[in-house]
């Protein structure tokens, strides 16, 4: 049911100083999304009257993922803290708004459901505020929540500021909060940057609301990692884990054989039928859609594909934006680029590149071969080593093979080119020309046997390698020596 009295504010201003990084922290990807944008998704079922973000570092980014969203954003500049956040959305919250949940755009595993129990709790409470929170084993670097003896909120102290018998205190403030509107105002008018960084913090418009005894609760989150902010690297990491983990387990659930799930990433996006079997390392990712009673091979990669019924594909296979009919195989070490077309009961395997082309039924292309821009027909075979030369420097052509056709290995295949239903094409061939049905095409020199040319090359080579002798010259007699000096004058 529509929430018509509730805008929701999603604070994504920061930077994320600790991620290292020079781009906007909820700009970061986990799961498969960036981390604003599980954050929307989480809020778009409530069907508030407004969804609006407050944006500022890298703002024209981070606008452009929100908008696509459907989120209405209001620059924050300069960024003076969360309370300053919500001073600047008062300018675009709606008058007939009544309540406004408010929560930081880097809290992806956040759950719909968490905020509806937030909104509940808080209607029934006829609260002034009342702020998620969760219990966890180790809550250092968090706020604490103290609750007076009702159970009602008292306080939020900061890790830093913790007397010692607050020390033991589990539960932990989520910076996720439910407001009345009329109440939150007044208090964020009187709010002073009374702090180290000179910044306005909505955890005092909650003091004030205190001191002006207003109502304080609090709502525990049934899951605690639904209120891990993401810091640093390491959180970044850590929520990605429980994204896929999530992921694998639903599909599991729905009847997918995934082993060592622990080593596959599969994003939201993607649909696995019943009876499927996902070997280690798979990534499915965008929005890929796999039918029934498939085989995945381990390491292979497939991105926005669509797979039908009872396909194998071997190991370590890369794949993008095709398609693969019922019963076809593909693999080990296969590459479809965007626009492979393979259709039912059709192979295609080691080391074959597939971009652009339709390859029909019951066609084969099984070793190092290369189509692009092409169509194969039913029942035909492309031999190793063949290719497609579909590209010129300017512009790219196609290349028909018709059906039953036998392309023997090594042929190269200079498009625009069309090979008729039936022909042969002969190994080592440079076809330029189109092939007549049933016809023999051949496109090679001829061959010439010279007898004995090995041989004798052989003993020259020989003759090459061995050192030659040197020729001593004799000694000369002393007669000769004498012969050869000359004459002295007297």
């Amino acid at each position: 049911m529509p929430a018509a009295d509730i805008s929701i504010v999603i604070l994504a201003a920061g930077k994320g100083t600790r991620m290292r990084s020079s781009l906007a922290k909820v700009l970061h990807q986990a799961g498969g999304r960036t981390l604003i944008e599980h954050v929307i998704r989480a809020c778009q079922p409530l069907k508030p009257a407004q969804l609006l973000a407050i944006v500022g570092h890298q703002h024209e980014e981070v606008t452009r993922v929100a908008a696509s969203l459907g989120v209405e954003t209001i620059l924050q500049q300069p960024q003076r803290g969360t309370g300053h956040a919500m001073q600047i959305a008062r300018r675009a919250i709606r008058k007939s708004a009544r309540l406004a949940i408010v929560t930081p755009g880097d809290a992806p595993l956040l759950r719909t459901e968490t905020l509806a129990a937030l909104v509940d709790t808080h209607r029934r409470g006829e609260a002034a505020a009342t702020i998620l929170t969760a219990e966890i084993a180790d809550p250092s670097g968090y706020g604490r929540i103290i609750r007076d003896s009702e159970g009602r909120v008292l306080s939020i102290v900061e890790d830093g500021k913790l007397a010692p018998e607050q020390r033991g205190i589990l539960e932990i403030n989520s910076s996720i909060y439910c407001f009345t509107l009329e109440k939150l105002w007044p208090c964020l008018a009187d709010l002073r940057p009374d702090n180290a960084h000179r910044e306005l913090y909505l955890t005092d418009a909650i003091s004030k609301l205190r001191e002006r005894n207003e109502r304080v609760l609090a709502c525990v989150a049934a899951d605690a990692n639904e209120v891990l902010g993401c810091n640093t690297r390491s959180h970044l990491a850590d929520i990605d884990r429980i994204f896929r983990a999530r992921k694998a387990a639903a599909l599991m659930d729905s009847g997918v054989t995934i082993y060592l799930p622990e080593t596959v990433i599969i994003d939201p996006e993607v649909a696995v039928g019943a009876d499927t079997i996902v070997d280690p390392g798979v990534r499915l990712l965008g929005r890929t859609r796999i039918g029934a009673n498939c085989r995945i091979g381990a390491g292979s990669i497939l991105f926005d594909m669509r797979v039908d019924d009872g396909v194998t594909i071997l190991p370590n296979c890369n794949m993008t934006s095709s398609r693969l009919r019922a019963r076809s195989q593909i693999g080990p070490f296969a590459r479809l680029r965007p626009g492979a077309d393979i259709r039912e009961g059709a192979h295609v395997g080691n080391f074959v590149e597939v971009k652009n082309s339709v390859i029909r039924e019951g066609a084969k292309a099984m070793h190092l071969t290369y189509l692009g821009d092409a169509s194969v027909g039913r029942g035909s075979n492309v031999g190793a080593g063949t290719i497609t030369c579909n590209y010129d420097g300017v512009a790219k052509y196609h290349t028909e093979i018709g059906d039953r056709v036998f392309i023997g290995s090594d042929t190269a295949l200079v498009a625009p080119v069309r090979i008729g239903d039936g022909a042969y094409v002969a190994a080592g061939s440079v076809i330029t020309e189109n092939i007549p049905a049933d016809a023999l095409g051949i496109a090679r020199g001829r061959q010439s046997n010279k007898p004995g040319w090995a041989r004798e090359r052989r003993r020259q080579l020989a003759a090459a390698k061995s050192p030659r002798r040197r020729v001593r010259p004799k000694p000369r007699s002393n007669r000769s020596r004498r012969a050869s000096r000359p004459a002295r004058r007297r």
